[in-house]
């Protein structure tokens, strides 16, 4: 584990814990996937505790899992945009809520949590260890030491503000039912559910289609499992619908739900086979085991899906691409490193994912 020089202090001593905190995470849709585990714990530990997550409304379907989590909309190309980021802070205030987790710590959130600040509300805000992430992505590093993952970053916020809890003591609620709008996707034959997402934001981060192709084949034709394609988009739904074409036992599912039904059919899958993307971390906050294939990115830089063992995660081979991890996000990487995840055999993925068959 990389120990940074200087921690924040999260003790608090001689302070009442808040009652009613607002927790703020504006984007993007994986980072606010993570949230959820760590409120669960939160709220496990303390059920008298008021949670207020302001996000985007697109992302609202995420906590509506979780009733007791209280939701406000940041319209920040509406009504909240520039200085409307005060009138959102007014609305918080209004709600009653007396402390501050700033889980994103941006200009928008900063806005926000100052203004608030000024009117004598406590606030915490996270320490993304940038510094811990700028050395492993600064060069050729043989070895990778695991910087603290996003989960715990998340946590220590709410440890700044007084809370003692130990992500460890966390238990997954039960499956939610499955939408009845979608209930024929699954078919009546007793066929593992394995969910495929082969997009991600950078194609330095996504597995080659026509590999991903012959993994598909090969799940399609041991007639063991049902596969559902993920993605959005005109563009990643035509690639989709021409994969489902090809294959009998393959659902293309993008463009065909709501946000709240995709979640449905995530949360009753066996298993989820993702990139470093955020449909690994929706698959993750229910429990479903997650195999993830990492390309110019990497574990060691703190977002593996929670609760998720290293052997589930694939990695390039970093003897023929020792630069990776090249960047955070996977925006940027080195001519030739766009190819990396080509490094990944169709066999290792096809064995790993029969572990689960």
């Amino acid at each position: 584990m990389f120990t940074p020089k200087h921690r924040r202090t999260t003790l608090q001593t001689n302070m009442a814990l808040p009652t009613h905190i607002l927790v703020i995470r504006l984007s993007a849709l994986g980072d606010v996937a993570m949230m959820v585990p760590v409120i669960r714990v939160l709220m496990a530990n303390y059920p008298d505790l008021k949670v207020t997550v302001v996000s985007r409304i697109q992302f609202k379907p995420i906590f509506d899992v979780m009733p007791e989590v209280r939701f406000l909309e940041a319209d920040v190309y509406g009504k909240h945009k520039g200085l409307g980021l005060l009138k959102l802070a007014k609305e918080a205030k209004s709600a009653g809520i007396d402390a501050v987790a700033d889980m994103h710590n941006v200009i928008r959130s900063k806005i926000i949590r100052t203004s608030l600040k000024l009117k004598g509300i406590q606030n915490a805000l996270i320490d993304k260890g940038r510094a811990e992430k700028k050395f492993l992505t600064a060069g050729n590093r043989k070895e990778l030491p695991h910087v603290k993952s996003t989960h715990e970053r998340y946590a220590d916020v709410f440890r700044q503000l007084g809370f003692s809890i130990d992500l460890a003591d966390h238990s997954f609620p039960k499956r939610m039912d499955v939408s009845p709008r979608i209930q024929h996707f699954f078919g009546n034959e007793p066929k593992k559910a394995i969910g495929i997402a082969p997009f991600a934001a950078y194609a330095s981060k996504m597995y080659p289609l026509e590999m991903m192709k012959e993994v598909i084949g090969e799940l399609d034709q041991s007639n063991l499992c049902k596969v559902f394609l993920l993605g959005g988009g005109p563009d990643e739904t035509e690639i989709l619908k021409a994969m489902e074409a090809e294959f009998k036992n393959v659902v293309n599912v993008a463009d065909q739900l709501t946000f709240q039904e995709e979640l449905s059919l995530i949360c009753n899958l066996d298993l989820m086979v993702a990139m470093d993307s955020s449909n690994g971390h929706l698959a993750a906050m229910f429990g479903v085991p997650v195999i993830t294939l990492w390309g110019v990115t990497h574990p060691c830089l703190g977002f593996t899906p929670f609760n998720q063992p290293e052997a589930n995660q694939l990695l390039c081979d970093r003897e023929k691409f020792p630069l990776i991890p090249t960047s955070v996000y996977g925006n940027s990487y080195p001519t030739g490193y766009e190819n990396a995840m080509e490094s990944i055999p169709v066999a290792s993925v096809i064995k790993k994912i029969n572990n689960f068959l």
